[in-house]
């Protein structure tokens, strides 16, 4: 017969579930199984004398076996999970399973060592419902919103951001890299006319960062747009597209997700307030007495960062916070220029940098002068073809999924990446 899932099974009919046992009591004349799939958990009880070909079968099982059963699912109300058990009349073992490696209380890197079975956790499995939630509403978003989604080349043939943070590879005969992120291309799919895209897609970075918020492979979630008139377009986009993703997010995990984690998930107001990086320098100092040397103020410190997270609440009662006028220094040579100053933004989530966006520059003549002066010419050199013939003005953002993930559930990103890939860490 059909398979059902825990959350589907019929009361009072024949059902079959299969899962991972939780739990098992084996008691002389009766034996209890707590059976888990990703829907849920049913109590199965088993007579023993009645069937004894399962006691037999289950004898010397442990928790974290595979099985099978089938057989009626009936109403008790002494049993807490839903009031319901299965009495089964037919049971197979798919799979037994060894004592565990590990204990509940194991460190982080333990744990990563043995992710598979880390992962049958509760909790960890709510982190990757909410992240499937998360990204199939922002793409929800975009195709409502006339988006194609692409799929671009991890292989490339020239570092994709600047030359520096990039794991360089042997392809053949010549030399190749991992890409930072899809930029090049995404522009590539706007000098075709395609308008509006996006992609979801894992991005590599090679940084030695040893902190909570940084990987060296994750996966991003990347938006680029044409015929818009500033990069106040590609902002509203984005603050929209948040505020949808976090409002079905919570409408379907917000209780579960407090509940797990802790964390109140708040669906964010529009529009999201915007400062000027030297005001919010400034801000921070009256408000703070917060300080950084001249030399630094033309970026955002980490810990200028982490403290967007108490001003945002107190000066505008709000979570997100974007942060514009960046000198052209600190940014990338791609970012269309008005007065000198890049046309784009960082945007701040809980004291964490989640996005950078921009108007990109679409004048070849510009591009290029703008690619020279931070000498980069040759090495963007195909890059620069796409625009020599025609390219309408555009502009995009890419965010970090396993950073929202983070945000979300309130986390280290070891945590909410489904394989953490970082300096130190390349299996399993």
């Amino acid at each position: 017969m059909e398979r059902s899932y825990i959350s589907e099974v019929k009361l009072n009919e024949r059902n079959k579930v299969q899962g991972f046992i939780e739990n098992i009591r084996n008691k002389k004349t009766m034996a209890f199984i707590v059976v888990k799939d990703t829907t849920g958990k049913l109590q199965v009880t088993i007579e023993k004398e009645k069937y004894p070909e399962i006691a037999e079968k289950i004898e010397g099982l442990l928790a974290h076996s595979v099985i099978t059963v089938e057989g009626p699912v009936i109403e008790n109300e002494y049993v807490k999970m839903g009031g319901k058990e299965m009495l089964p009349d037919a049971l197979e073992v798919e799979s037994r399973a060894e004592a565990l490696p590990m204990g509940d209380d194991a460190n982080i890197d333990t744990r990563l060592d043995y992710r598979w079975v880390d992962l049958r956790n509760e909790k960890n499995a709510l982190i990757f419902k909410a992240q499937t939630e998360l990204t199939k509403a922002m793409r929800e978003f975009a195709l409502d919103n006339r988006f194609m989604e692409i799929h671009t080349p991890k292989l490339i043939g020239a570092a994709s951001e600047s030359g520096s943070d990039v794991f360089e590879l042997e392809y053949f005969d010549r030399k190749a890299y991992l890409a930072q992120s899809p930029q090049f291309y995404k522009q590539m799919a706007m000098a075709s006319g395609f308008e509006r895209i996006f992609e979801c897609a894992p991005v590599f970075r090679a940084e030695k960062s040893f902190t909570n918020k940084h990987a060296t492979e994750f996966t991003g979630f990347d938006i680029e747009m044409s015929y818009i008139e500033s990069y106040e377009d590609v902002m509203k986009f984005e603050e929209e597209m948040l505020t949808y993703a976090i409002g079905k997010l919570k409408e379907k995990y917000g209780e579960e997700i407090q509940e797990a984690f802790g964390e109140e998930l708040i669906v964010p107001t529009l529009p999201f307030p915007r400062i000027k990086l030297a005001d919010l320098y400034n801000e921070l100092e009256e408000r703070y007495g917060f300080t950084v040397p001249d030399s630094e103020k033309n970026d955002l410190t980490t810990e200028a960062e982490r403290m967007c997270k108490q001003l945002s609440k107190e000066k505008y009662g709000h979570e997100f916070l974007f942060v514009t006028d960046f000198p052209a220094e600190k940014r990338a040579f791609y970012h269309m220029r008005k007065d000198g100053i890049p046309q784009g933004y960082d945007l701040i989530w809980k004291g964490v940098e989640i996005t950078t966006g921009a108007q990109r520059e679409h004048r070849y003549d510009v591009l290029k002068a703008q690619a020279d002066e931070k000498g980069l010419g040759e090495d963007v050199k195909f890059y620069l073809e796409f625009f020599k013939y025609g390219c309408p003005p555009h502009g995009g953002f890419g965010l970090g999924v396993d950073r929202l993930t983070m945000l979300v559930t309130n986390l280290p990103i070891k945590e909410v990446a489904f394989l953490f890939r970082g300096p130190n860490r390349l299996t399993p």
